[in-house]
């Protein structure tokens, strides 16, 4: 990759003013380029051109930096133009965080490491509660189950972005010792990697159960 000449921007671009909406692109960029793991303040403001204490001037800190991250993939979620269903509205703003997520590599990992109390954050928790409630659920059902999504689509994001590392031979072993036998007998079901299935398969049980519950 081309090193950046101090003095621009990611794109290339003469650096005049830094705001955190440049902060937030850089680190981005060095997420898409290697990974959550690579993500510190002192690799942003490399790629920036910038000292580090320039960077923490809008981050803060380094889980201040993970925030905004998480801030800007999740704000990929739009919660306009949704459907008057109850059902449908939760089932599609699920769909929009679970694409928010794969947008961006590890995107599901920031996300599930922050908890970020900034607009875009807070504007899909309102809408999937609002869903909820106009279901019919009592609130702290609502809460609960807001939650419940939430986790779903997270963890089912991370384990679909980190599918290339997993270790399939790992756990074919293990099963072949015969100490796991149910396992086993799923084993073609718990290694399928249809993970658009898989997801509609878990929202409708959540919903379902919300449903039955309301009727």
């Amino acid at each position: 990759m081309t090193k950046r000449q101090p003095g621009t921007l990611p794109d290339g671009s003469p650096r005049t003013t830094l705001d955190p909406a440049a902060v937030v692109r850089a680190a981005l960029e060095l997420l898409g380029d290697k990974g959550a793991d690579a993500v510190s303040v002192r690799g942003v403001a490399d790629r920036l051109g910038v000292r580090m204490n320039t960077v923490l001037w809008h981050a803060k800190t380094k889980a201040g930096l993970l925030e905004l991250m998480a801030e800007a993939i999740v704000a990929g979620a739009s919660v306009e133009d949704l459907p008057e269903p109850w059902e449908e509205r939760v089932r599609e703003l699920a769909g929009r965080y679970r694409r928010a997520l794969l947008a961006h590599r590890d995107g599901a990992a920031i996300v599930a490491g922050t908890y970020a109390p900034e607009p875009a954050t807070l504007g899909l928790a309102e809408a999937l509660v609002r869903g909820l409630l106009d279901a019919g659920l009592p609130e702290r059902e609502a809460a609960w189950t807001c939650w419940t999504i939430v986790y779903f689509v997270l963890g089912l994001a991370q384990e679909e972005q980190a599918l290339p590392g997993v270790d399939g031979p790992r756990f074919a072993r293990a099963l072949d010792s015969g100490r796991y036998p149910s396992l086993s007998r799923l084993a073609t079901h718990l290694k399928d990697p249809s993970f658009d299935e898989r997801f509609a398969y878990g929202l409708s049980l959540i919903l379902g159960s919300v449903a039955a519950r309301t009727e």
